[in-house]
């Protein structure tokens, strides 16, 4: 068995600020308050990826996620309509801090569950943070079944990704997240290693009081030599109505689990390779 440590050692940012004179004191905020930024993004997916958002406990959110076919598939193909993989999915809050999930993928027929932890929220008052920090595993199984005779182990159809999820709410309107990432396949095939280091960027601009613009890009820092294999890249707006959140993007990745869109996307998205897709959640 291949065992391996993902750490993320985390600097608390925080500091306590002096004031010289009597009315700079009765400005600052008493000494046990804190203020929580809240609402960093609207939904718990960026796009394709996750946000540093955690579920409130005991919140059940459930969420369909579709990605169509090519755009440039043509009008037999109803410019992509005529295919599409599609994600269920269930994303729990035990805690606050901590958020379970688990969700089908008809994208190589891949069931995957994941936990987030928020270690860090983004504050003001008594202790300061000005990033949150959320981290992010998952595993995920690829159930297709293979075109030979081959036998394949169990194990080798499984692959994990790790994440450190920190973001920053800049102004009311802005808020911009990076995802260092590391991804692991059990089994790969010709040039590739069974380990993939990734670094996720992504941010939301707010338009409206119910209406963002959002984007994402996931660079990789290996395999770039691989022609069929291209970044991942997301462009999309989230639209909130009451208990559901509306995404719909444009994206050269057809997965929807981090495993599948981070290594596994071979459309080039500035070259036409663009899939049309939205995802829908609602909380209970």
């Amino acid at each position: 068995m291949l065992k391996w440590i993902f750490l993320f050692q985390i600097l608390f940012l925080g500091a306590t600020y002096g004031q010289s004179d009597l009315l700079d004191m009765l400005d600052e905020p008493a000494e046990d308050q804190v203020t929580l930024t809240t609402a960093t993004f609207k939904g718990s997916r960026l796009i394709n990826g996750h946000t540093l958002m955690t579920r409130r406990a005991k919140t059940l959110e459930f969420l369909i996620a579709h990605r169509f076919g090519l755009v440039n598939s043509g009008a037999y193909e109803l410019f992509g309509l005529d295919n599409a993989n599609v994600r269920f999915g269930l994303d729990y809050g035990v805690t606050d801090h901590l958020t379970l999930g688990f969700g089908r993928n008809s994208f190589e027929k891949t069931y995957d569950g994941f936990a987030k932890i928020a270690l860090i929220r983004q504050q003001t008052g008594m202790r300061k943070y000005p990033l949150s920090i959320t981290t992010f595993s998952s595993i995920a199984i690829n159930t297709l079944r293979p075109n030979t005779d081959e036998v394949i182990e169990f194990s080798d159809r499984l692959a994990y990704t790790f994440q450190a999820l920190i973001g920053r709410k800049i102004s009311p309107a802005i808020s911009l997240q990076i995802m260092p990432t590391l991804v692991h396949f059990n089994k790969v095939t010709g040039q590739q290693k069974n380990d993939l280091v990734a670094l996720g960027m992504g941010g939301r601009i707010k338009l409206s009081q119910r209406f963002s613009l959002n984007t994402e890009y996931y660079y990789r820092f290996s395999e770039r030599d691989l022609n069929n294999l291209h970044d991942s890249f997301a462009i999309g707006v989230d639209l909130e109505t009451g208990g559901h959140v509306f995404q719909f993007q444009f994206t050269n990745s057809r997965s929807m689990t981090e495993k599948g869109f981070i290594r596994e996307t071979t459309g080039d998205y500035f070259s036409g390779d663009i899939h049309f897709g939205f995802n829908i959640t609602r909380s209970f």
